[in-house]
């Protein structure tokens, strides 16, 4: 029989070092498999239904159309973007390019105010792994005791049916996945007619498909928690962006140690007046974590705020009698100080320039042209003296149409200086399209005052006008003839 004494001595041993290594590796370096117990309690209930909405807009975004758009879609192969039926291309890069901005600085300032929310409440990957594929294997498996036995015993046919009945639905869900994903890059009815058509038809796409499949496969039956610990970067800089008034999961050390540290539960027992803390040493916060890690070390890079310790944790705590929130949403200000939480000047700064980025950004999206158009003057072409005492300049036209509906397209000089005159047939824009010509904008001579003049041209569809385009003409300096 083991001494006590030595199972304490290694508990000692590891609560020292739990900096120095990952929770999910042993000492040689392999990879230690987690078991987590089922979570439950008002939290994982609160999770369990965003992450139901969550899920629904996610599957659903890519066959939900406006205008004949779908909500959303990232074409990288076309260079077109939807977002809530509005097209983006590449001119309209600025925008992405914005928002991207913003939605880092809005991760950088919830992390500093609430720590990791985002993994343990909005991240796919922990959506995925905890609403899905863990409870598939709860419910074929059973609990995390089950799995334990489950994994140890030799194969029979029991394993053999929970394991493969397991991994089909793994790799079934995993292909709903990847079909979705693929919806958000080419479309829904481009993956429509990828699964009706003959597969001979769609050799790429069924590859990607099954390419997609497999990599969610992995992803979840055996990277797991890995991927937040080893291959996501928010993680490691999660370091970085936390301080002291941080909301974060976090176990309140000051009661749950007090002065004589924990102590496991005896009934009856007068525990404030042997300085025991509230924590009874139960175990329960471990034996949750779905990345393995003992919370009451303090803040680490594995912890994901997904709340399962907080619901374990508070279980127990009624169950003995005690206050519930020893591990909470804290700071490290709040447990040492016993103050509420502060906004500080730091939360302030981030939120002043957040707010100037989303003003920014809005007015960007809400003043953006149905169009985009460019008139610029025939590389190498001088102006031209033609008939009637006019001074003539040639210019190149190309215009996009970012709407699903085709447009004739009229062009106009909008300062009254001078005419337009268009080479070829009259101009129809087709829908989502791009149209590209040769004019010429024609000026009495006596108007041309100056060596250089801007002109404005103005695009029109019928009587609306779409965009307004600056360009330069050239002409004659003044008191000079050619």
């Amino acid at each position: 029989m083991s001494d006590p004494n030595d199972s304490a001595m290694e508990t000692k041993d590891e609560e020292g070092s739990f900096r120095d290594h990952l929770s999910t590796l042993d000492e040689s370096g392999n990879r230690k498999w987690i078991y987590p117990k089922k979570p439950s309690g008002r939290y994982y209930n609160y999770r369990k239904w965003l992450s139901y909405f969550l899920l629904a807009v996610l599957f659903g975004a890519p066959f939900i159309k406006i205008g004949g758009e779908p909500l959303l879609m990232v074409n990288v192969l076309q260079r077109k973007f939807v977002i809530f039926g509005q097209v983006f291309w590449p001119q309209d890069f600025y925008i992405f390019g914005l928002a991207m901005i913003v939605s880092v600085l809005f991760i950088v300032l919830f992390t500093v105010a609430f720590g990791r929310i985002f993994c343990g409440w909005f991240c796919p990957q922990t959506i995925f792994m905890e609403m899905l594929f863990r409870r598939i294997e709860y419910w074929v498996e059973g609990d995390w005791k089950h799995q334990q036995r489950l994994d140890a015993m030799p194969w029979n046919a029991e394993k053999i049916r929970k394991k493969g009945l397991k991994h089909f639905l793994f790799l079934f869900v995993s292909f709903l996945i990847s079909n979705t994903f693929l919806a958000y890059i080419i479309g829904s009815d481009e993956l429509i007619s990828i699964i009706t058509d003959p597969p001979s038809q769609h050799i790429v796409g069924l590859v990607l498909i099954i390419v997609f499949t497999l990599v969610f496969y992995g992803v979840f039956a055996r990277m797991r928690e890995q991927v937040c610990t080893n291959i996501c970067p928010y993680g490691r800089l999660q370091g970085v962006m936390l301080d002291r008034n941080s909301m974060i999961v976090a176990y309140d050390h000051k009661r749950g140690e007090s002065t004589a540290g924990r102590s496991k539960w005896r009934k009856n027992e007068d525990r404030a007046a042997e300085g025991k803390g509230d924590c009874i040493d139960c175990g329960q916060c471990v034996d949750v974590c779905p990345t393995g890690i003992d919370i009451r070390n303090g803040t680490q890079l594995e912890c994901i705020n997904c709340t399962a310790c907080m619901d374990a944790c508070d279980t127990v705590m009624e169950k003995v009698g005690f206050e519930k929130e020893l591990i909470g949403y804290k700071s490290e200000e709040t447990i040492a100080t016993g103050k509420p939480f502060q906004f500080t000047l730091r939360l302030k700064a981030y939120t002043v320039v957040l707010s100037i980025l989303l003003v920014v950004m809005v007015g960007l999206i809400v003043t953006r042209s149905d169009i985009g158009a460019t008139v610029l003057r025939t590389p190498g072409m001088l102006y031209q003296e033609g008939e009637n005492n006019t001074i003539t300049n040639l210019y190149n036209f190309k215009v996009i149409n970012k709407t699903a509906e085709d447009m004739p397209l009229d062009l106009r000089v909008e300062n009254g200086f001078g005419t337009i005159r268009m080479v070829g047939d009259a101009v129809t824009l087709k829908a989502q399209g791009t149209t590209e010509g040769v004019m010429f904008v024609e000026v009495p001579k006596d108007q041309v005052k100056d060596r250089k003049t801007k002109v404005v041209v103005g695009i029109y569809s019928g009587d609306k006008l779409l965009k307004k385009v600056k360009t330069n003409f050239i002409g004659p300096a003044p008191g000079l003839s050619r």
